[in-house]
């Protein structure tokens, strides 16, 4: 057998043998980057401070009780039902901090107390029985209301874990009874600072939609700052759903009119919507009364404001128009700025470009005209995708340009795209003859 072998990059080996490279025919590597992620504070009864929970659709529906304290169907989970009518996935933030924790005594010195703060602590029970099989053993039971969620069967209070709920502690000896509460939960407060404590947290995660559906004027002017930073100085193209909050003038923030509770239904469906899709007459199909007891004029007027409206349409409730908060339409920016499935459009293709370079390209490709192609073979076929779905239309390659920059790391791209739209208003003539 030769000596020689393995793999090679030029052709200038010493040793006899064979020299073999695997390399994959050249195919596009960019596809378009997930949707549905909407950030959300919440105050809450349950569940860690100062940190950001990620859930799923399924672990909301299965696992809600052990995570958050309340199962799916309890009105406190209400505006997560909301959001999760559009939503896949939610970064949830406890916003409410500084709370207390139940406790309970249990036998001759065992402290049992709450895993969170929170009045829902005060929910919980405690239950010691005897063991019916080995009268040295006792049962310790946990229930959440009538729900048990925990039973453990020990000699001592050593042997006793944690659980999703309470903790134990001491060097007591357990005793039966028949059910001790834990008291003394309480909440804590939502300020300011744990609003922006939120904001930092939440910019280190990957997310389409943030969401605020609070009244106070400082903090959904915190939300429109952190939003406009991020999209314009960070390159991140987040939206942003409050409620009243026209005066944004911004196509990163949508305002909705309604009411307040509604926000949690409109960020998940503004993230989980299709890069194709409108939301412009979509049926509002969550739980809470729409208020939509406005007149003719007072809905072009929300339209001219910038302000996402529903209306009533016999038993249902549907959108009125698709629209974030910006007006100030100037020759640079125009209308088709306002509209949420344009920029949904070109907020996917900001992401995904910057995606696929860092992923692919950055670090990776040569900057010569060979590695430009490649980048742009890459861009065009992403684009493509676009056109075959329908996002945008009358696109060529040729509508994309790759250009070295003024240092040899730089790469510019020009490009020009065309984003569809949802029909809206028809136009109609008709001749009688």
């Amino acid at each position: 057998m030769a000596l020689g072998g393995g793999t090679f990059t030029t052709m200038n080996k010493v040793l006899p043998g064979a020299y073999i490279n695997f390399v994959s025919i050249a195919r596009a590597l960019g596809t378009m980057g997930e949707r549905g992620i909407v950030a959300m504070p919440l105050e809450m009864d349950w569940g860690p401070e100062d940190e950001v929970i990620t859930i799923d659709t399924e672990e909301f529906q299965k696992e809600a009780l052990n995570i958050l304290g309340y199962n799916y169907a309890h009105e406190k989970m209400r505006p997560l039902r909301e959001v999760f009518k559009g939503a896949s996935i939610v970064k949830l933030y406890r916003i409410n901090t500084g709370g207390t924790k139940a406790t309970a005594t249990i036998g001759t010195g065992v402290t049992v107390t709450a895993k969170y703060p929170g009045v829902r602590g005060n929910n919980i029970k405690i239950v010691v029985q005897a063991n019916i099989d080995d009268e040295g053993k006792f049962d310790v039971i946990t229930y959440l209301d009538t729900t048990m969620v925990d039973k453990q069967t020990v000699a001592a209070i050593s042997e006793l874990k944690p659980n999703n709920f309470v903790e134990f502690s001491g060097t007591g000896a357990l005793e039966v009874t028949a059910g001790v509460p834990l008291t003394g939960g309480e909440n804590g407060a939502a300020t300011g600072e744990s609003y922006s404590n939120f904001l930092d947290k939440i910019e280190a995660e990957d997310f389409t939609t943030l969401l605020y559906a609070g009244e106070d004027e400082v903090t959904k002017s915190l939300f429109d700052s952190f939003t406009k930073r991020m999209r314009d100085d960070e390159g991140v193209k987040i939206t942003t759903v409050l409620f009243d909050y026209a005066k944004a003038d911004f196509e990163g923030v949508i305002s909705v009119k309604n009411n307040k509770e509604l926000v949690y239904w409109v960020a998940g469906q503004t993230a989980g919507a299709a890069v194709n899709e409108s939301l412009t007459n979509k049926v509002y199909d969550g739980e809470y009364e729409v208020n939509t007891k406005f007149k003719k004029r007072e809905f072009e007027q929300a339209i001219q404001n910038g302000e996402f409206t529903f209306y009533q349409d016999g038993d249902t409730v549907r959108v009125l128009k698709d629209i974030n908060t910006f007006i100030s339409f100037s020759p640079e920016k125009n209308q088709d700025f306002s509209s949420n499935r344009v920029i949904r459009v070109l907020d996917q293709i900001a992401n995904d470009t910057a995606r696929i370079f860092n992923d692919f390209y950055l670090g990776k490709v040569t900057n010569d005209d060979i590695g430009r192609q490649l980048f742009k073979n890459e861009l065009v076929n992403y684009h493509e995708q676009l056109l075959n779905i329908r996002a945008i239309e009358n696109f060529n390659e040729e509508d994309i340009i790759v250009l070295p920059g003024a240092q040899k790391q730089d790469v510019i791209v020009n490009e020009v795209v065309q984003p569809t739209d949802a029909m809206e208003k028809l136009y109609m003539s008709v001749q009688v003859r």
